[in-house]
């Protein structure tokens, strides 16, 4: 936890329960070790707004010499609103329609094909016009199976195979093809796969003269259990300069821009969601700590059994005794929990539940499920003070839209 545990009673009391709290100098430094994960190439660092589109947040990303990728017309919307100019943004859209590839397009967005059929849609609208290919390497990676972007069964990109029908549709149309991208997934720990999906889509861009850029995708881990080591970023490093190098030797455009897409690297670890503690019962024999913190919150653990660090912060002290307990959330739902069969602090109604790591896919997946509010979210500055950045949802906000 990045902050004190009197400082956690005091945000909740001071702006509610639950609430999403996130520091500003963890996501400076985050940003800053992306910057400097390849010394002395042509390297821009692309912010997955997916991870977190709070406002604040790309505002400081951006302040941080940070580009941005979007997938919808309202990621391109809020990273323009932070400060983004349209050339450092990348719409790397899945299955989209050409209301969406307008929206990129006439922004001067460079818009990513993900799929011969999507290509030829392009090609058609908006002859002449700039735009890059996301390919599929054949390899993938992640922390479950719904976030494997590489690989031989998912939807993404285009298989190896198609490179002669990709350069057809190219050609027919005048496309100006910029660059090549790719993704194999998300949450990576060993470098050792991204950097073979990096190979595989080097040796595509030799068939791609004269390309602008090369994205080489992202999915770059982060603890969350505690001693968990980290991702070795400078043995990472080593590896993929090697192979940048061994490409360029070979290569016609000497200054093509590599790119990388760390996502939640980035603001995973400067989230912090707390929550409060509202019953504790005995159900046959198992201790259920209830919280305020529902999946609508929080989704990750009920969409991909993702593993967080939860914590009981003792109102009234902590008196050292345990126990093992299923810290569980408020929605009508029984896949609405947080930690399962946990030994923490013997839990109390008016305890707080901080759960770390929660800056990426927290609030951003977050919804009104069983007509629930969505939490505010606060920002502790660089130098400790506090401020809200994005308010909570009120019950008119639920029956805002309804005509």
């Amino acid at each position: 936890m990045f902050i004190t545990e009197e400082k956690a009673f005091e945000l909740t009391e001071k702006y509610g329960s639950p609430l999403y709290v996130y520091d500003e100098k963890i996501l400076r430094t985050r940003c800053r070790e992306m910057r400097e994960l390849l010394p002395g190439r042509n390297l821009r660092v692309n912010f997955s707004a997916k991870a977190n589109s709070s406002l604040e947040l790309l505002k400081i990303v951006h302040e941080e010499g940070i580009d941005a990728d979007a997938m919808s017309p309202g990621e391109i919307y809020v990273e323009m609103a932070a400060g983004f100019e349209p050339e450092h943004i990348f719409y790397i859209g899945n299955n989209v329609s050409v209301e969406e590839m307008r929206y990129a397009a006439e922004r001067g967005i460079t818009v990513s094909a993900d799929s011969l059929s999507q290509l030829e849609t392009f090609g058609k609208n908006f002859p002449h016009c700039k735009a890059a290919v996301r390919f599929n390497p054949g390899v993938g990676a992640g922390h479950s199976d719904k976030v494997v972007t590489g690989g031989k069964k998912t939807k993404f990109g285009v298989q190896l195979d198609f490179i002669p029908q990709v350069k057809e549709i190219v050609k027919k149309y005048d496309i100006d093809l910029v660059g090549i991208d790719q993704h194999i997934g998300s949450l990576f720990m060993n470098g050792e796969p991204y950097v073979e999906g990096v190979k595989s889509l080097l040796k595509i861009a030799e068939q791609f003269p004269g390309l602008k850029f090369i994205d080489m995708g992202g999915g770059f881990g982060v603890p969350y259990h505690d001693g968990e080591a980290r991702l070795d970023l400078k043995k990472l490093s080593v590896m993929l300069d090697e192979v940048i190098a061994e490409f360029l030797e070979k290569y016609d455009n000497k200054d093509i821009i590599f790119k990388v897409e760390p996502g939640r690297y980035i603001s995973a670890e400067c989230g912090l969601l707390l929550g409060e503690v509202n019953s504790v019962k005995e159900n046959y024999s198992h201790t259920y700590v209830g919280t305020d913190i529902g999946f609508n919150v929080l989704m990750r653990p009920v969409l991909y059994d993702s593993y967080h660090e939860v914590r009981i912060l003792k109102r009234n002290g902590d008196d050292g005794s345990r126990e093992v307990c299923t810290v569980v959330g408020n929605i009508c739902e029984s896949g609405d929990i947080l930690a399962k069969d946990r030994t923490l602090p013997k839990a109390c109604e008016g305890d707080l539940v901080a759960v770390e790591t929660a800056g990426a896919y927290g609030y951003a997946m977050s919804s009104c499920y069983n007509c629930r509010l969505r939490p505010a979210e606060v920002l502790i500055a660089a130098d400790g003070t506090d401020r809200l950045i994005r308010r909570r949802d009120t019950y008119e906000d639920i029956v805002r839209n309804f005509v």
